[in-house]
């Protein structure tokens, strides 16, 4: 994006603010759902105003790495039921019914699982229902482990909405899944981190430090290439061998046209010519 066309950008009132908080912190976009009254349940508002942060952030430099959060004790309790379906519901407007499940839909995984950017959701209290959705759409997940997780609604006599079986699936195993499906029963984050539904669970006193280290590592590398190789991973995970090869080919391909900052002929030459990286025992450079 050029400078123009990012101040102009910046120059534009910023979208978040009733229901969502952004606060910037070097390179890092601090991203709170911000209803803690509601354990930051989400409603229609939200929905539509974390539609507007995504868009608005993906130009705004910046945001090197996005991390996702909650205001108070709670990630989120999930969907909002009076909000989201009781009020929908009470329309009778299937129009309306689908403009609400659309921007539920775009933000919570259409946009956020394959973002320009690097995420991590910082899962600080309640994750509940809905709220596995966008967990698991973003690349990278730190948790209290004292964070509780539950997948409720077969006690309310429904099954997951949503896609959240799909974000499910993607991330731990059919045992795991169908135990709490289909019981409910809640689950600490040391728990969600032995399932491999966040990657590691840290004590309640550590979980901004921690996250902030893993975010400003991201922030650090080559954007164009994270991107590349975050996509390639995902889309790859639902193809055959053979589509897959030629798909991550044209990634690699992808990145390198628009890689500026030739990241990978600076690794190489670090590598094969300078002597001056070793994976595992020293740290690429992208500005040598």
């Amino acid at each position: 994006m050029s400078a123009a066309v990012n101040d102009e950008r910046r120059g534009a009132p910023e979208p978040w603010g009733d229901t969502v908080q952004v606060e910037f912190e070097d390179g890092i976009a601090w991203v709170t759902l911000n209803r803690p009254d509601k354990r930051n349940a989400m409603n229609p508002a939200l929905n539509d105003e974390m539609v507007r942060v995504l868009d608005h952030l993906e130009g705004d430099d910046r945001c090197r790495v996005l991390v996702l959060t909650g205001a108070g004790e709670s990630f989120s309790a999930g969907m909002d039921l009076k909000e989201y379906f009781r009020e929908v519901d009470a329309t009778g407007s299937a129009a309306v019914q689908t403009r609400v499940r659309r921007a539920s839909a775009e933000w919570q995984w259409k946009r956020l699982a394959h973002w320009i950017k690097p995420t991590i959701a910082m899962v600080n209290g309640w994750c509940f229902g809905g709220a596995f959705t966008p967990l698991v759409a973003c690349d990278l997940a730190i948790a209290d482990e004292r964070a509780q997780f539950g997948l409720s609604e077969v006690n309310w006599g429904i099954p997951p909405g949503g896609v959240v079986s799909r974000a499910l699936a993607a991330t731990v195993s059919q045992r795991d899944a169908l135990y709490h499906i289909m019981t409910g029963e809640t689950f600490d984050g040391t728990e969600a981190a032995r399932m491999r539904l966040v990657n590691e669970a840290v004590p309640a006193e550590r979980l901004r430090e921690r996250t902030r280290e893993l975010a400003s590592k991201l922030a650090s590398m080559n954007q164009v290439v994270l991107h590349a190789a975050k996509v390639g991973y995902k889309v790859a995970a639902d193809m055959p061998w053979d589509q897959s090869e030629d798909y991550l080919y044209a990634k690699l391909d992808q990145s390198q046209f628009a890689d500026q900052a030739g990241a990978r002929a600076k690794g190489l030459s670090q590598f094969l010519d300078d002597k001056t990286y070793r994976p595992g025992l020293s740290t690429f450079d992208p500005e040598k």
